[in-house]
């Protein structure tokens, strides 16, 4: 398995030799044991291809932790962003709802529509994502990656927000959902507390 440090060949090779050719498009493979990884302490990226060019693509996997928070409220000015979950639950905000999409849902997100999304409250979740067009966002992912681990300044995300296609907006609806996810996780937490107190108190 390679990690973004490692500069992985083989999925960049991938990537490059899909690049038109006048109009034709090449076929893009990975394998799965060759494919290129980007990790957090909550999700880990595997990049599956990639092409550019107007009717090019990024397609990558994610899989989540229990309660991991993935991307923050943002919209693509270009790209439409397809989410189909493997297993587990998603939670998403597209535009100013909130849905909870589960094993075999899919979405698209047009251009211009505020999303973000996060393991559903209490679940894991493996989801699959491709943009189009893809405007080499592996790149994007790899910085997001470093970013996460401390190796790098979070302004680089904001400064890449043209280049990439990713801008950032304020969700209070995101925000609630994030909160209530946050209070729903630390009950469980604080009965077993409360439990143990009681117990030792007889």
């Amino acid at each position: 398995m390679n990690t973004d440090k490692n500069a992985n060949e083989t999925t960049s090779n991938a990537a490059a030799s899909a690049t038109t050719s006048g109009n034709a498009l090449q076929a893009v493979l990975t394998r799965s044991a060759e494919a290129e990884t980007c990790a957090d302490p909550s999700s880990v990226m595997t990049l599956l291809g990639e092409s550019s060019g107007a009717v090019g693509f990024t397609s990558y996997r994610s899989t989540f932790a229990t309660g991991a928070v993935g991307a923050p409220s943002h919209f693509h000015t270009k790209a439409t962003e397809l989410f189909f979950v493997i297993s587990g639950s998603l939670q998403v905000l597209v535009d100013e709802e909130v849905k909870v999409l589960n094993a075999g849902d899919f979405l698209a997100v047009p251009p211009h529509t505020p999303h973000a999304f996060a393991a559903a409250p209490g679940c894991e979740a493996d989801v699959l994502f491709v943009f189009t067009p893809g405007m080499d966002r592996f790149d994007y992912l790899r910085l997001l990656g470093r970013v996460l681990r401390g190796e790098a300044d979070p302004k680089e995300i904001a400064e890449s927000s043209e280049r990439f296609d990713n801008h950032y907006v304020d969700s209070p609806v995101w925000r609630e959902a994030l909160e209530s996810a946050k209070a729903e996780a630390a009950k469980p937490a604080n009965a077993n507390s409360e439990a143990k107190k009681a117990e030792a108190a007889k």
